[in-house]
């Protein structure tokens, strides 16, 4: 039976321990109405509640072939936009934390991507030379705009493969918002650094000459994750020439540089499942957020090997982060008591687009 709604007030200053008991008591009340998903990244105290783990998409996907009745999610704003967006009509998705965005996506919003649309139909036909591919750390107007314009959303897994289905249908792409993984992916393809510009959108036409423009094959959105541009090829070079024979995997959202002088590069789960399958006793250096390695080292401890963080200093996905024992607790309760909290609902006409633009991703995955 619905009551009043829970206030976040009273839950701020609780204590750790308190909000773990009153997040127990309140599954239990939810039962198999309810299903929590954490992203790789989110923290420890958090993550022990998961009933899945995984990227963004993969738990989009599990969730959308399950019938609970609430999703929630314990990730980021663009997460739960796809939850809601892939799940059933009935199923709600939830964000325990409002506040939980993501600085990546943020450089991208939809009057920005329109505004450079205009300014590349000024310079060439852009729906005639150019697909937009978006990556999945969007907002859902994004994707939907590559929806309608037929384009696509890639994950940091399969971005290789979407940017070659995205070549056949057009001469041209436009990649946003992470600059890093559409060069890295370009540069897998044979695409030459100086056919990769930068779109800075904050100048008018993207700081680029008409020339440029033309001449481009790759055009990058001037966007990157703050986590993963933490990590310099300085870093690498102090471990190889303290490990020399320790190995270094990176996440595609780190500099080209830095992805060009690591043995391994690969999406979250491509770094687990390399680590988790690699040989005894061998030393790891990762570049991607900490709660994810520091999981990870723990998990392989046992076999000898070794895993550390690139960075000397200690960086972490501080939105994700805001998603603690707290929220999570406060959103449970209100949910047990049939008090829906911080839903997030995608409006039914970007839905459709977006979904268009995830489903093309899909069928060339």
């Amino acid at each position: 039976m619905q009551t009043a709604t829970i206030s976040f007030d009273g839950f701020n200053q609780l204590q750790d321990e308190t909000c773990h008991k009153r997040i127990r008591i309140a599954r239990a009340r939810l039962g198999s109405r309810a299903v929590l998903l954490c992203h790789h990244y989110q923290r420890a105290d958090v993550y022990r509640y998961a009933d899945i783990t995984g990227d963004s998409l993969k738990l989009s996907r599990l969730a959308s072939q399950m019938e609970a009745e609430y999703i929630v999610f314990c990730g980021v704003h663009f997460m739960a936009e796809v939850a809601d967006i892939m799940s059933q009509p009935q199923q709600i998705a939830i964000l325990p934390d409002l506040a939980a965005g993501c600085s990546m996506a943020d450089m991208a919003n939809l009057s920005k991507v329109e505004r450079c649309w205009r300014e590349l139909n000024d310079v060439l036909p852009a729906d005639e030379q150019v697909t937009p591919v978006t990556y999945i750390n969007s907002a859902a107007d994004l994707k939907a705009f590559c929806g309608e314009h037929g384009g696509v959303v890639c994950t940091s897994s399969n971005a290789q493969r979407i940017a070659a289905w995205a070549f056949r249908q057009r001469e041209k792409i436009l990649f946003f918002p992470d600059q890093h993984l559409g060069r890295w992916t370009g540069a897998n393809m044979g695409i030459p650094l100086d056919e990769m510009m930068v779109w800075d959108p904050d100048l008018e036409m993207g700081g680029l000459t008409p020339e440029q423009i033309r001449k481009a094959k790759l055009l990058l959105w001037k966007g990157y994750c703050s986590v993963h541009q933490m990590f310099q090829p300085a870093h690498i070079l102090r471990f190889r020439n303290q490990y020399p024979d320790g190995l270094v995997i990176a996440h595609p959202e780190c500099s080209y540089e830095v992805c060009r002088q690591s043995d391994h590069v690969g999406s979250t789960e491509y770094i687990i499942n390399t680590i988790k399958n690699a040989a005894p006793n061998t030393r790891w250096l990762v570049g991607t957020e900490l709660n994810l390695v520091d999981r990870l080292a723990q998990e392989v401890k046992s076999e000898g090997k070794i895993v550390q963080f690139m960075a000397p200093t200690v960086c972490m996905c501080s939105t994700m982060q805001r998603i603690d024992p707290q929220h999570l607790a406060w959103t449970l309760e209100n949910l047990a008591d049939g008090n829906v909290v911080n839903r997030i609902s995608v409006p039914e006409h970007e839905a459709v687009l977006a979904r268009l633009a995830l489903e093309r991703m899909l069928a060339v995955s």
